[in-house]
């Protein structure tokens, strides 16, 4: 008992340590410093807690919820809230699956809700969303522990599985952005390097270019092979067989479109193809028809690890990449920050000239000398100022509401979209049909979008496309 006590004092000092730091932040008491914290500061520290919140949702999943289905009467409190709904089930892996899934949507759930508040919080105070990070963790951890002891029905496996259908959606709209950003970044980095190297020697830069090719060709490559391995698994009804044909007539109707024109790159769309091919996969394995899903009732490790990896690669975005700041930001703070860059520098815009051309490129590179590469070190310690500004945080909602998504794709991620399976039976294969509709749906949207952004521009010349 006094251990008990001990814990719960302890446990409760913490939970009021925490909200008083929260409310000094909140009331503007936060100590004065001279060197303001990093503005991506926030930023990182809200994806790291999403990393955090992924591993608690495995731990939730295949560790704390089969041990409390397993659990005596002493907890037999605990275990009625999670099973509650599955109790329906006859078999008890059936039941753990249930479980499992259920424990997953506490820990989105915890996540979703906080960055929910934080979002209001970063429209209210601009300022909030780097501030009081201690304390923000604390109370994450003490809200996951609190669903513990809420019933799973309805708040979790109805309420909470369809709010995080709809956010996954969102975040496959998104992800798209990410992929089309990344592939971009990684475009441009290779050509930079291709004018560099063309520079100090005639010809050296076809390497760089070449790799770029190589990337593509690998991607596309990939993409005609993963779409092979699914039409050879997934077909024998025209549900998958239309989803597969589609996917590869819009592929094909991007690649025509960007090798016909000058927008875009190839990188970037070989990387969107590849994109749209998994989730070409992801909607026909979601298929509850047994006679063209031969993995109904299996737990689909590939999807799992394949939607961890894709959610690490949208946070390390999130977190870590310069350009995702620029998206979070509104045109009045760029134009500002622009502003002050150009008022800070001495030297007037020169010409660069183009070394690579075509359609693997999409972008304009030159060369700099000593004196232009000095000039644009001054520029970056501008920038480094104008980004620390505290006016350039009004939109970090923006970055909870993404991180928000990312929590509900999580959720389907982690649950296969809720389905619930054990021993090759699927207990719930309505909710695989749901899945399927969302996802493909959701894949002939992005497709539609980037190909769009290539047609557009020749369909209306006069019109400016940012």
């Amino acid at each position: 008992a006094s251990l008990v006590t001990c814990v719960i004092t302890s446990a409760g000092w913490c939970f009021c340590t925490a909200c008083a730091s929260l409310l000094g932040a909140c009331c503007g008491n936060d100590k004065a410093s001279t060197i303001p914290p990093s503005v991506t500061s926030g930023r990182r520290r809200s994806v790291l807690l999403l990393f955090f919140s992924i591993a608690m949702a495995l731990v939730f999943q295949y560790g704390i919820a089969p041990a409390i289905v397993d659990a005596n009467d002493l907890t037999s409190f605990v275990r009625d809230k999670w099973t509650d709904g599955c109790s329906q089930y006859v078999d008890i892996d059936v039941v753990k699956s249930c479980a499992g899934n259920n424990g997953v949507y506490r820990v989105s759930a915890a996540s979703t809700l906080f960055f929910a508040f934080a979002a209001l919080g970063a429209l209210l105070k601009p300022t909030a969303n780097r501030e009081a990070w201690p304390a923000k963790y604390t109370l994450y951890f003490f809200l996951c522990i609190v669903t513990i002891f809420i019933p799973n029905d309805p708040l979790f496996s109805d309420a909470y599985l369809n709010i995080a259908r709809i956010g996954a959606v969102l975040f496959i709209v998104v992800q798209q952005l990410v992929i089309v950003d990344m592939a971009h970044e990684w475009n441009d980095s290779w050509v930079a390097k291709a004018d560099a190297a063309e520079a100090q020697e005639a010809g050296s830069g076809k390497r760089w270019l070449g790799a770029i090719v190589t990337a593509c060709i690998m991607l596309f490559g990939i993409s005609i092979i993963a779409i092979g391995v699914i039409f050879s698994r997934f077909t024998g009804c025209g549900t998958n067989n239309g989803f597969i044909t589609v996917t590869l007539v819009l592929g094909v109707s991007i690649v025509g479109a960007q090798m016909s024109g000058e927008e875009g790159s190839l990188l970037a769309s070989a990387c969107v193809f590849a994109w749209s091919v998994f989730l070409c996969y992801t909607a026909v394995s979601k298929n509850p028809d047994a006679s063209c899903n031969p993995m109904l009732g299996e737990m689909d490790t590939v999807s799992i690890v394949l939607g961890l990896t894709v959610t690490a690669i949208s946070l390390g975005w999130t977190g870590w990449s310069y350009t995702a700041e620029d998206k979070l930001r509104s045109s009045s703070e760029e134009e500002s920050a622009a502003a002050a860059t150009a008022r800070a520098s001495d030297d007037s815009e020169k010409d660069v000239r183009r070394d690579v051309t075509g359609v693997v490129t999409g972008n304009d590179y030159g060369t700099q000398d000593d004196e232009e590469q000095a000039n644009s070190a001054g520029h970056a310690e501008v920038d480094e100022s104008v980004l620390n500004n505290p006016s350039r945080l009004s939109n970090s909602w923006k970055l909870n509401a993404i991180l928000m998504s990312v929590s509900c794709w999580k959720a389907m991620a982690l649950t296969n979209w809720g389905a619930i399976v054990a021993n090759g039976n699927a207990a719930n294969p309505q909710v695989g049909r749901v899945g399927m509709w969302m996802v493909i749906a959701s894949q002939w949207l992005v497709l539609t979008l980037y190909l769009w952004t290539l047609l557009a521009p020749r369909l209306f010349p006069n019109r400016e496309f940012g």
